[in-house]
């Protein structure tokens, strides 16, 4: 068993802090191992106003250094993280039972998101000349930094998702307040190490761990200029209430999703199959982007539905060092969550095809088996066919046309992702045009996003402010230059001034 991670502390002012007198303590237990106990942190709500003091101090130098500057330390950072690659993968699997190789992806996503900032990001910035913006008068187009920035990060991606903001969000030359998720402490501890020993000025970065109330502190702090948070619908909800009357901050927040994939009488099966596999139950299930609801064409339902059923009870699941597809969910709650909706399902009359129950396995922890169901009769009323699970379940609906699947596809209140498996360019043009979604697949699954692309939502699932390059824009703030390079003349003297 592997030891417990000694807590150094909240990262503030360029060094860690312990709590002279906590207001409470995560107990960090590993759900892949229950007998494992991963951190133990002592969490301070003050250190909230101390980390915003720290970061607003910071703001000033550095963002006035020239870019150059914040290039190379973000290059040092990338260093950092290659030199920790196995260390991180690591400590992620630890606190989120997620297998090694998934984890691995995601250390490598952290790295290589330093890089594509840098390369693709800034392009999207660039300070734009335009002559005779008023006659005679060149106006300009420039970007600066909004100021302390509050980085409110996930459990399901530890690393790479909290790294999504604050790489960009430093770059164009903010400083940053990160508290991570309760479930994911250590993590965010060796996150804070990395920026340490990348050598950032003190208070550029500060980290401040805790729970709920910490966060909604962090928010609504008079310091912080804008929240970038990715999570579930109900806690960005609780961040925008929070903030209502600080209408000046600006917010950027990825939430849930409830994502289609539509698979056409004319798709590769073999395909199709294997990426909706991954879509649902990658992460088991524990993605904002995992394909909840599949819509089949009635030509290719019960082909589809019998080689999906298949594949999926051959899924190896178990402990994260033994590399299985899935590994646990990621805390009791989870657990119960999606336990629950398995009756939830057979109540609303869905179809079991493949029943989700826990797992009694040598590591006791928390898993569970995938479940899929077939719906039978589709409902704006169901519980079961509107509610992001966060687990790994599928819900299967049989379609005669792409208008009632698009209906469907449209009638969750979420739209992040929707993918379409058909051979016809034609009709994935047809599902672009009219899926209520940020993104919008063509043969792939709906997980598996490119930084280089933006990544964001609509509805519940986003406010319309993506991420990934896109990041750029809502870490800076469009500023409009007139330049008058001309002298006084005396012609152009409006009436009546008499000057």
């Amino acid at each position: 068993m592997a030891a417990t991670i000694k807590y150094l502390g909240d990262y503030i002012e360029g060094k860690f802090v312990l709590a002279e007198e906590a207001d409470g303590v995560l107990e960090n237990k590993s759900p892949a191992d229950l007998s494992e106990n991963v951190i133990n942190v002592p969490y301070r709500f003050s250190h909230v106003d101390r980390a915003c003091e720290s970061a607003k101090k910071a703001f000033h130098e550095w963002s006035q250094l020239p870019m150059q500057t914040r290039i190379d330390a973000l290059k040092r950072l990338q260093f950092v993280f290659e030199e920790n690659k196995e260390r991180i993968a690591e400590t992620i699997a630890r606190e989120t039972g997620k297998p090694l190789w998934d984890c691995a992806t995601e250390a490598g996503a952290m790295i290589n998101k330093i890089p594509i900032t840098i390369e693709h990001g800034l392009k999207l910035i660039e300070e734009i000349t335009i002559k005779d913006a008023l006659p005679g008068v060149t106006g300009k187009v420039r970007y600066r930094p909004r100021g302390v920035m509050a980085v409110v990060g996930p459990f399901n991606f530890p690393g790479h998702l909290p790294n999504g903001h604050i790489v960009p969000a430093l770059l164009t030359g903010n400083t940053v307040v990160f508290k991570p998720s309760e479930a994911t402490p250590a993590t965010a501890q060796l996150y804070a190490e990395c920026i340490h020993k990348a050598g950032f000025p003190a208070g550029v970065f500060n980290l401040v761990q805790g729970v709920g109330d910490t966060g909604r502190r962090l928010s609504e702090h008079k310091d912080v200029d804008g929240v970038l948070f990715t999570g579930s619908y109900e806690v960005g909800l609780r961040i925008k209430q929070a903030t209502i009357h600080q209408y000046w901050k600006i917010h950027a927040l990825e939430m849930g999703g409830k994502n289609a994939t539509i698979i056409w009488d004319d798709a590769d099966m073999d395909k199709a199959v294997y990426e909706t596999l991954i879509g649902a139950f990658l992460s088991s299930g524990q993605r904002c982007s995992c394909t909840s609801r599949i819509l089949v064409h009635d030509k290719v339902y019960g082909q589809f539905i019998d080689r999906y059923y298949q594949a999926a009870k051959k899924l190896e699941i178990g402990y994260w060092k033994d590399n299985p597809f899935m590994g646990p969910l990621i805390n009791s709650k989870s657990l119960d969550t999606y336990l629950r909706f398995q009756e939830i399902a057979q109540r609303e009359g869905c179809e079991k095809i493949m029943r989700g129950k826990q797992l009694d396995l040598d590591k006791k922890g928390y898993y569970v088996t995938p479940s899929i169901y077939a719906v039978k009769e589709v409902s704006a009323n169901s519980v079961y066919q509107k509610s992001e699970i966060f687990g790994p379940n599928a819900a299967i609906f049989k379609v005669n046309d792409m208008q009632q699947a698009l209906d469907i596809n449209n009638s969750t209140g979420y739209g992040l992702v929707t993918s379409i498996f058909s051979k016809s360019r034609e009709t994935y043009e047809h599902v672009f045009k009219n899926a209520r979604s940020g993104l919008v697949n063509w043969n792939r699954t709906t997980n598996g996003a490119s930084s280089k692309l933006p990544f964001g939502g609509v509805d519940k699932s986003g406010n319309d402010r993506p991420t990934s390059t896109f990041a750029m824009y809502y870490c800076t703030i469009p500023v409009a230059c007139l330049e008058d390079e001309t002298g006084f003349d005396a012609k152009k003297v409006l009436p009546g001034m008499n000057y």
